[in-house]
């Protein structure tokens, strides 16, 4: 009778390990399989690029993009512009991310209106 109740717990004692580790895969990070990702921040701030280490407390995102919203004073019309992070005076190449300011992630599909315009811009340079 001992060893049917060794056996039994056991068994338990498996399968409960075999429920925690399946609870832990299914929590795991999510994987992009696009190019590039759009992170938007608690500051409402939205950039494009390479996100690394997302499991970190600090990402890194690199070859980072904005789009910068001008108005035309006289025909009161606003464009977009995709501008390429690094052209800033500091010259910035990468970003460090506090991952608590990280709102939501996104990818960028790579047909997508925004790839093909990094895509343009990244020819031009």
């Amino acid at each position: 009778m001992q060893k049917l109740i060794a056996t039994l717990l056991v068994v338990i004692v498996v399968f409960m390990g075999v429920i925690l580790v399946q609870q832990h895969q299914s929590g795991s990070l999510p994987k992009f399989d696009t190019q590039y990702q759009a992170v938007v921040l608690s500051n409402n701030q939205v950039y494009f690029g390479k996100l690394e280490n997302l499991n970190s407390q600090y990402p890194v995102l690199k070859d980072v993009f904005y789009i910068l919203s001008k108005v035309d004073s006289e025909a009161k019309q606003a464009t977009n512009v995709l501008v390429r992070r690094g052209k800033e005076l500091h010259g910035p190449e990468f970003m460090i991310l506090n991952r608590q300011n990280i709102l939501m992630i996104e990818p960028v599909k790579d047909d997508s209106q925004l790839a093909k315009m990094i895509a343009e811009q990244k020819k031009g340079n």
